[in-house]
């Protein structure tokens, strides 16, 4: 059985995997001479913890593996592991400043996470979760590799939990506003729409009965929010986004 990181000891020697070009590091075929030892790009990780004791066990989990490369002091990492006990609002301040001080994903490890909390986990960076009994070296290097590729890595029923909350929110808060998750009105979704079916501003107005006027109010809005330049970029914007 996989140990996870709590029963790590902290005398154990455990030899570092050596660095063949950066961010790669030797793999495979180099016990008993046999193959060519191939080469993998490892993820540089930076790890952050509320004591040293959890700090020195996510370590030893790490260091093993051919995967991870932890970050040396001024070296630059493309991922943040933090650990801590529970989440808190002081927990979410430290992993929000961790996330903001190089801009880089985090992956929690903590023994409580709230389902509630996970949205302003979320805002803070937070791209992976592991509770400490799951945190084994392998769970550890798919959340670091998955954060690593833009991608997020929660536990099934916290996933639940998150998207129940987000459905919550939709339906209590931004629905009765006319507002939805991507920021636009209704009539906002259906100008663009309309635009991107190649209708002009005269037939949007005609089609939904507005002013040609309150039409180019509405697209001048919107272009201005997006920080766009003209309807066609505001568009195409949200057709990449999924909005419409």
């Amino acid at each position: 059985m996989t140990a996870t990181y709590d029963a790590v000891a902290e005398t154990a020697t455990v030899p570092a995997f050596p660095v063949q070009a950066a961010g790669m590091v030797e793999q495979g075929g180099g016990r008993g001479g046999a193959g060519r030892p191939g080469a993998v790009e490892a993820v540089v990780v930076r790890i952050d913890a509320r004591d040293p004791i959890s700090e020195a066990g996510v370590r030893m989990q790490l260091r093993s593996r051919p995967e991870i490369q932890i970050a040396r002091a001024g070296q630059l990492a493309a991922v943040v592991v933090a650990v801590t006990d529970a989440v808190d609002e002081e927990t979410t301040r430290w992993l929000r400043g961790l996330h903001r001080a190089d801009g880089l994903p985090v992956v929690l490890v903590s023994g409580r996470v709230d389902g509630r909390a996970l949205s302003a986990l979320v805002e803070a960076g937070v791209r992976g979760v592991l509770r400490r009994p799951e945190a084994t070296a392998d769970r550890l290097v798919s959340a670091v590799r998955s954060a690593a590729a833009g991608h997020g890595d929660l536990p099934p029923e916290l996933l639940r939990q998150l998207l129940d909350h987000l459905a919550g929110l939709n339906r209590q808060v931004l629905n009765p506003r006319g507002y939805s998750f991507s920021g636009l009105t209704e009539r906002e979704r259906t100008v663009l729409q309309l635009l991107a079916e190649g209708l002009s501003t005269r037939e949007v107005a005609l089609r939904l009965s507005y002013s040609e006027r309150t039409i180019k109010t509405v697209i001048q809005d919107l272009t201005l929010r997006l920080q766009l330049r003209n309807r066609t970029q505001a568009v195409a914007y949200a057709l990449r986004n999924g909005w419409i």
